[in-house]
């Protein structure tokens, strides 16, 4: 029996163009802070990169926090951690930019919606490479509450990134579940459905796929939002 739901965020619980996204964030962030700091905004860019890169190798050995700004301060060549608050008040406020790639998906609230009514623990378990305050605010894009989720994973709390299957077994100490009642719903093949390696029942979502090597997908239960909505309401 199903009793926990980890939904991915970018492209599953929220639908996203990814490459537009990647480019309003970009532009957007470096507009912000590149005269600020007085730094050349391509080299903040790489700065960004590397840290999100930095973040997908931790595992484990303290926060994925602490290794972004490591390598943020690596490739701006200055302590870029004393801009933290700013950061913070840019993803309250100019990410908002980023949104022009994003939109909502109905079904993503009525599979939420469900879950609760039928007294099921949800889960975000999007990669943490953003803040909570940006990955909060990509779930209220999603037109979703964020008190709805029980853990959220940002880069905060979290010292290990997808596929790392680490991360899925971190989450389960934490929020106390284990695999064998739980499904991890998500829309990329590598980072998602890995999950069913440590037990999980597994779901792709193909409205914004990613496969990246071709797998052949028939080995997961797969389809839109609106299936896996209704394949829900057999299944919960």
């Amino acid at each position: 029996m199903l009793k926990n739901f980890l939904f991915d965020l970018d492209g599953t619980l929220l639908p996203m163009d990814m490459e537009k996204f990647i480019e309003l964030y970009l532009a957007s962030i470096c507009k912000k802070f590149a005269p600020v700091i007085g730094i050349d905004p391509k080299l903040f860019a790489r700065g960004i990169w590397k840290g999100a890169a930095a973040m997908g190798k931790n595992d484990g050995d303290c926060l994925n926090i602490e290794v972004f700004w490591r390598a943020m301060n690596d490739v701006c060549g200055k302590d870029m951690r004393v801009f933290s608050d700013s950061f913070d008040d840019y993803y309250r406020n100019e990410f908002v930019a980023s949104k022009q790639a994003t939109s909502v998906n109905p079904f993503a609230q009525k599979s939420v919606e469900l879950i609760k009514k039928c007294g099921g623990k949800l889960i975000v378990a999007t990669n943490p490479i953003f803040p909570k305050s940006a990955t909060y605010r990509r779930i209220e894009w999603a037109g979703l509450d964020t008190n709805d989720f029980e853990y959220i994973t940002t880069y905060d709390n979290s010292s290990r990134c997808k596929p790392n299957l680490n991360y899925f077994a971190d989450i389960c100490s934490v929020c106390g579940i284990v695999p064998e009642e739980s499904i991890m719903v998500g829309n990329d093949v590598d980072e998602d459905m890995c999950a069913s390696r440590l037990g999980f029942e597994v779901y792709l979502i193909k409205d914004c796929m990613i496969n990246r090597k071709n797998k052949n997908i028939s080995l997961y239960n797969n389809g839109s939002f609106a299936d896996f909505y209704y394949w829900l309401e057999n299944n919960i």
